[in-house]
Formats: C-alpha cells, sequence, structure tokens
C-alpha cells in the first residue's frame, strides 16, 4: 500500500482545520499554497460566514473535478485503533469497510456529524464520553499516535476519547464519513493515503496534525499561534513567503495556514510516502499520519 517513490507532483496543497462539532460552529479553517514558494491564503466559505463540513465537502468535490492535482490535508484522524475497531466488522475488514460502518450507523445525522456512531448500543462501551475516566478503560492508540510521540512531533489524542478541549473523537467519526462520501462521488479521481496508493488522481487526501507541522517549523511550544509574526517565520522555516489571512488570526487560521506550507514542503519526499514504520497491514487498516516516520 505504500508508493515507493511518492505520486506525480501536485498543483495545489490544501489545509483543512478540521471540527466535529454538531450545531453552529466556528472552528473549521481551509488554506492553500500552490506550487513554489508562495505564502499560504486562507480560503474564505463560498457562502455564509463560516465553513461548515457539508462546505468543504462539496468544496473539495468541485476542485477534484476542476484541474490540476491537489493534495489536501484534514486535522482528523481516519481511522480508529484496530485492536478495537477490528471487532466492529467481518473478518478481513479494513478502513473502508469502517468509514462505511459509521456512515451507515450515523446516517441521521445532519453535516455529516458522526458522534450517533459512538453512541450507538453496539459500541458505545468502547467511548469515552465524559466525566473521568471510566474503570478499566485503557485509551486505545493507533500505531501512527504512538509513532508520532516517539518522532516527537506533537502527542494526538485517541480517537475513542469524546469530549474535552483536545478532544478528536468526533471529528474523526465525521471525517469518515465524509470519506466515504467523496470515495462514492469522485471514483477514480481520488486517492486516500495510504489506503490507496497514490498515482495520478486529481485528489490524493491525508491524514495531518498540525503541531507536526509547527514542530518541523523549529517551534517546540505548546502554546498556539495567534500572531502574524510567529506564523510568517514558522511558515519561513517551512520554504514558504508569508500567509494571506485577515486579522484577527485565530489558532485555527494558523494551523491550517502552517498545514498548507508543510504538505508542500514534505510532499516531495519519497521517505514521507513510504515511512518506515507503516506496515502493510497498517496501511489498510489503521492508517498513517502524514510526515510520521515511525
Amino acid at each position: 500500500m505504500t508508493h515507493e517513490g511518492g505520486p506525480a507532483a501536485f498543483d495545489r496543497f490544501v489545509a483543512i482545520d478540521w471540527s466535529g462539532a454538531v450545531g453552529a460552529y466556528d472552528g473549521i479553517a481551509v488554506a492553500e499554497c500552490r506550487a513554489g514558494a508562495e505564502g499560504p491564503a486562507l480560503l474564505q466559505p463560498p457562502a455564509g460566514r463560516r465553513w461548515t463540513r457539508t462546505a468543504v465537502t462539496e468544496w473539495l468535490e468541485a476542485q477534484a473535478l476542476g484541474g490540476g492535482r491537489i493534495l489536501a490535508g484534514i486535522d482528523c484522524a481516519f481511522s480508529l485503533p484496530f485492536a478495537v475497531a477490528a471487532g466492529y466488522l467481518p473478518p478481513g475488514g479494513d478502513a473502508r469497510a469502517l468509514w462505511a460502518l459509521v456512515d451507515r450507523v450515523a446516517a441521521g445525522a445532519p453535516d455529516f456529524h458522526g458522534a450517533g456512531f459512538a453512541r450507538h448500543a453496539d459500541y458505545v462501551a468502547d467511548f469515552w464520553h465524559r466525566g473521568p475516566r471510566p474503570a478499566g478503560w485503557v485509551e486505545p492508540h493507533r500505531a501512527a499516535e504512538l509513532a508520532c510521540r516517539r518522532d516527537g512531533l506533537g502527542a494526538p489524542d485517541s480517537p475513542f476519547k469524546q469530549f474535552g478541549p483536545k478532544t478528536v473523537g468526533p471529528g474523526a467519526l465525521a471525517g469518515m464519513r465524509v470519506l466515504h462520501h467523496l470515495r462514492s462521488r469522485l471514483d477514480g479521481r481520488l486517492a486516500v493515503w495510504p489506503f490507496e496508493t497514490p498515482a495520478a488522481q486529481p485528489l490524493v487526501m491525508v491524514e495531518i496534525f498540525p503541531r507536526l507541522f509547527w514542530r518541523r517549523s523549529g517551534r517546540m511550544l505548546s502554546a498556539k499561534v495567534r500572531d502574524r509574526a510567529g506564523l510568517d517565520a514558522a511558515l519561513a522555516r517551512l520554504g514558504s513567503g508569508p500567509a494571506a489571512a485577515p486579522d484577527p488570526l485565530t489558532d485555527h487560521a494558523t494551523d491550517a495556514l502552517v498545514a498548507a506550507a508543510g504538505l508542500r514542503a514534505l510532499a516531495g519526499d519519497p521517505m514521507v510516502w513510504s515511512p518506515p514504520g507503516l506496515d502493510p497491514a497498517t496501511a489498510r487498516t489503521e492508517g498513517w499520519i502524514f510526515g510520521v516516520r515511525g
């Protein structure tokens, strides 16, 4: 499932700071940069004052049909730890089967919300929903999350945790619904790495962890960046010009902007597409975080 030389060159690099929230939410930001060294730009939503998961999904679909090659990263886990999730599927089930299951169970929720899967009677006991850690609950992690920690690139939370300020669980389940939808709509025009081998598809999607790009830019502090000087300094260390984004900057915006530049900086490295820590079984089930070597 890994690709020895990496895919063909990309024209555009898109990073999406994601949200799994329900109701009105402001947590999504979309940034893009082009091939070369020009700085990334923050994209405005096509309608209304905020991005929604549906708007992002429709925008990605339109871009995949519009010409050029796009590498798009979303800040959400593309799968669950298969030490647990394998039990949800028939023998041999992979991440794509998991996406279909999550979408089917959560299908009644609008805007690709996915938390209904975590509340379903068949799966609810595996998730930490609120309050103190449940007795006997051991936080499951994917191999990529553990490798990210070993590489010193940050500590992603488990997608089985469904609450808290850093929670990634609801966003992961929503992202799986989006991936399932896009695969059904973009047959032959989309590759989701590492579950599928990128070649010449117009749209290649990868899982990103923005803190990884901040760390690669030399910023080791955990505090969020909301100032233009700090952002542009990080971009420069990623080989990028200054960002084009209106003030005031939010941490969602700066994460998307630095991730777009980070995608461009890493995409030409064959080792990123064939990381040492990624084996074929993990590539088809749990996936991998783009830029983690392991």
